[in-house]
């Protein structure tokens, strides 16, 4: 059976505090967006649990290390009668881009097991299972607008919908580990209510007021970010951002860009999207 990942964008992302866990509260908004991966998972009868990837290389010291397979041995410790597996990936999103695409493959992993032998678990106790693995995984359960806050793990639904806009995703030649992307960071309460703002005030007004705290961090030593912003911004978007902890900037636009536009984008990953 196979089934497509999709990956997300994040608008605002405010480092809130440092918990007492060692990890960070945050509140950010997860946007789904339809740029995907492939993932084919099938029973074996005989053998061990298998990965293989086509596409963009992943960059893990080991198999065992790969989310999809963090994903199976978490269920088959539960769910003894889930059989060995090989287990395929076309990857396609980018890795260590902001995007998610490493956790939606961890949650769609989760998703086919479920089906495939026939585990009946509902979205709350999928979603459990998914912030097991890492604290974005579970938005890729439902993937749905959504207002994430705590570690980004614990979810409110938000009414926002940019369907019919355009989506640029911009990543330069940069990787950027979450050690690095917390290490300069200023946890600290925005003036503003994200949700709030989000939930009531036009996409024009994003710009003077929605940042992502990663972003001002990073911009001190990656100038690109912001070389990147401006391009986009002169091009017509009406908000860009750094999604996530990097490395990807996207900028919203109201209508597609032309081929020459996009080639004037000189950057190893461009990819135009139409929100549906």
């Amino acid at each position: 059976m196979i089934y497509f990942p999709i990956c997300k964008i994040n608008i605002g992302l405010n480092i809130i505090e440092k918990r007492n866990d060692g990890f960070h509260n945050i509140e950010s908004v997860f946007y789904p967006i339809e740029f995907k991966d492939a993932l084919e998972i099938r029973p074996k009868i005989e053998g061990v649990t298998e990965l293989t990837v086509t596409g963009l290389p992943i960059e893990t010291k080991s198999t065992d290390d790969n989310l999809c397979i963090k994903a199976f041995k978490l269920l088959k410790n539960d769910f003894p009668n889930i059989s060995e597996v090989e287990i395929h990936l076309n990857k396609i999103i980018p890795m260590g881009a902001g995007l998610g695409g490493g956790s939606s493959n961890a949650t769609c992993t989760l998703k086919l097991l479920n089906y495939l032998f026939s585990l009946n678990l509902n979205s709350e106790e999928l979603e459990n299972y998914a912030r097991r693995i890492g604290s974005d995984c579970a938005f890729f359960v439902k993937g749905e607008p959504t207002y994430a806050y705590g570690k980004g793990d614990e979810f409110k639904p938000i009414n926002l919908s940019l369907k019919g806009k355009t989506i640029i995703l911009i990543k330069p030649d940069i990787h950027i580990s979450t050690a690095e992307a917390y290490s300069n960071v200023e946890a600290q309460k925005p003036f503003y209510d994200l949700y709030d703002f989000i939930s009531n005030e036009p996409l024009d007004n994003w710009k003077d007021f929605i940042k992502n705290d990663f972003e001002v961090s990073l911009s001190k030593k990656y100038d690109i970010f912001e070389k990147i912003k401006k391009e986009l911004y002169n091009m017509g978007a009406i908000y860009s951002s750094l999604s996530g902890s990097g490395a990807t900037v996207y900028g919203i636009f109201e209508n597609q860009l032309s081929c020459n536009e996009i080639n004037q984008l000189v950057y190893p990953f461009v990819k135009q999207i139409t929100l549906k």
